[in-house]
């Protein structure tokens, strides 16, 4: 509509409907975008109330593992031969830490990181999950304790951790039985589980290795309430820790202290067991080595003295060991003589210092010119060749091979440490796997005296001839005597393992002690053993 000169006249009535569909879709939109706002304020109140007070509850509250002390090792009179030392290390958690090569850096001028602590830790950082601590240096110092309590803002991510170590007062005295512990690595986790990365150490050898799952105990764990910067404010929750069950051994210290002192300066081993039971009371194994030095990562000059020594310090000759008896192994091929049937303990053979296959040029020679009428009694005590010459050729190698696995040769001793071997006794069926040759009657017959494809060790031997000194039982040996779960715990005996007899003919057995007491106090080859001794005593040379 036109006015006066020519102007259009506003329309009231459109513009205040416009304005009222405007408004109208506004508030429309307020109201979508409230009731949009209301919506999720109800589905984070209401809804995921549980879970995001979970999580606000883990920012504030950290669960915390609390690591067992491991158990203690201890001689049959109690003294300790394995403790736990209290001792602070460094642990640091790769996603909240920053970069690694400036974190390593700035702890330098905090604490002393050896060349070996940096390999060790930045191998680790590579291969271990972010959220899980890794060990940067273990054993601190005070000094270094108080320093990085003071700095400890600057690292975050680092956390100065209190453990107990492992610490073994005799040192290399044990080190063959009792072993050593190291620090845990990814190996051992892929091989226990997850849950055995809070264990800092893990069984390595001897005892601790053997008995590791044992040793360690139960991992509990506590709540922390800690402030936004990470620091514990106190403790609200606990689940305890079971601590590693202590072992009792069968060793005596002052026995094996003698028994290295006996050695002086030569190398060797040695083992001293109770006939009655196959407890061992000593076992040696020289030269040793300090355990010590194994616990927290052993430095690289260390190992490499420990490598390239020529007597193989690292070296156990009880377990690993082995080699061809010798004349030792004459009273068991004399028992088998009696128990096949093919001897009676006085039957006689004479000795002209050399045995001859029938039919065979090459001769068996004996010690000296020969000894002329020589009974059971006489072949041990006095170890006459020509007697288990003529012996083992009769009996032939598949019917010595039978008795000589009866008295424990060919299979581990069952001494309660990993690696064992098990030896070798001389038979067509191991020959046949190293060689393509047949077996050889000669080869039976210098079996019979301990030597040829013979590997047996000093365990082996050890037991063996415990079971013809206790009457005919042959025990698995046994460190490893009582254990307790708790130091008020009582001592509760290991199981006794299966044991077995090596002959039923107690006449039999009694013949072969005689020729073995005959060996000391008699005609035999040790009786300087026996000068000035006030008791009886038996054995063989070989």
């Amino acid at each position: 509509m036109a006015g006066p000169r020519g102007r259009r006249l506003r329309d009231a009535e459109a513009e205040a409907r416009l304005f009222r569909r405007r408004a109208l879709l506004g508030f429309g939109v307020v109201l979508l975008a409230l009731s949009g706002l209301m919506g999720w304020y109800f589905k984070l109140q209401v809804l995921d109330h549980d879970d995001y007070a979970k999580r606000s509850q883990a920012n504030r509250i950290k669960p915390r593992p609390v690591v067992p002390g491991r158990g203690l090792i201890l001689d049959r009179e109690g003294r300790i031969l394995a403790d736990n030392v209290p001792a602070y290390r460094l642990d640091v958690t790769p996603e909240d830490a920053g970069d690694r090569d400036a974190l390593v850096a700035a702890l330098s001028e905090v604490v002393e990181l050896a060349p070996e602590d940096i390999e060790r830790f930045e191998a680790a950082w590579k291969t271990t999950r972010g959220f899980r601590a890794i060990p940067l240096k273990l054993r601190i110092s005070d000094a270094e304790a108080a320093r990085f309590a003071v700095e400890r803002w600057r690292f975050p991510g680092v956390e100065l951790v209190p453990y107990l170590n492992r610490r073994y007062p005799y040192g290399d005295l044990l080190a063959h039985v009792v072993g050593y512990v190291g620090r845990t690595d990814e190996d051992d986790i892929a091989r226990y589980g997850e849950g055995h990365a809070v264990f800092t150490h893990t069984g390595r050898t001897g005892l601790e290795r053997y008995y590791d799952e044992s040793l360690r105990g139960v991992v509990g764990y506590e709540q922390v309430e800690t402030n936004v910067e990470g620091r514990a404010l106190g403790r609200l929750g606990l689940v305890p820790a079971t601590a590693g069950a202590d072992l009792r051994l069968s060793i005596d210290v002052e026995l094996q202290q003698a028994m290295v002192a006996a050695f002086g300066e030569m190398q060797g081993s040695a083992v001293a067991v109770d006939p009655k039971t196959g407890q061992v009371l000593a076992m040696v194994s020289l030269p040793g080595y300090d355990p010590n030095l194994f616990v927290n990562g052993i430095s690289t000059a260390d190992y490499r003295a420990l490598m390239d020594d020529p007597a193989r310090p690292l070296f156990n000759r009880n377990v690993l060991g082995g080699g061809p008896p010798g004349s030792i192994i004459k009273p068991f091929v004399a028992l088998a003589g009696l128990d096949s049937g093919l001897r009676t303990p006085e039957s006689r053979v004479f000795s002209t210092g050399e045995f001859f296959i029938p039919g065979q040029s090459r001769g068996y020679r004996d010690a000296g010119r020969g000894a002329g009428w020589v009974d059971l009694r006489d072949s041990i005590s006095r170890s006459i060749n020509y007697y288990y010459y003529q012996l083992a050729y009769e009996m032939g190698i598949d019917r010595l091979e039978e008795y000589m696995r009866r008295y424990g040769f060919g299979e581990p001793s069952g001494i309660d440490l990993t690696g064992e071997t098990a030896g070798i006794v001389p038979s067509r069926e191991w020959k046949a796997g190293q060689s393509r040759e047949p077996w050889y009657p000669g080869e039976t017959v210098i079996a019979g005296i301990g030597q040829g494809y013979w590997v047996a060790t000093a365990l082996q031997m050890v037991r063996g001839t415990a079971a013809i000194a206790n009457g005919g039982t042959l025990h698995p040996l046994r460190l490893v005597a009582e254990r307790r779960t708790g130091y008020d715990a009582p001592w509760v005996p290991l199981p006794a393992a299966q044991a077995r007899r090596i002959t039923d003919n107690p006449g039999h057995l009694r013949a072969v002690q005689e020729g073995m007491e005959n060996t000391i106090h008699g005609r035999g080859t040790a009786t300087a053993m026996a000068r000035g001794a006030p008791y009886r005593m038996a054995g063989k040379t070989g």
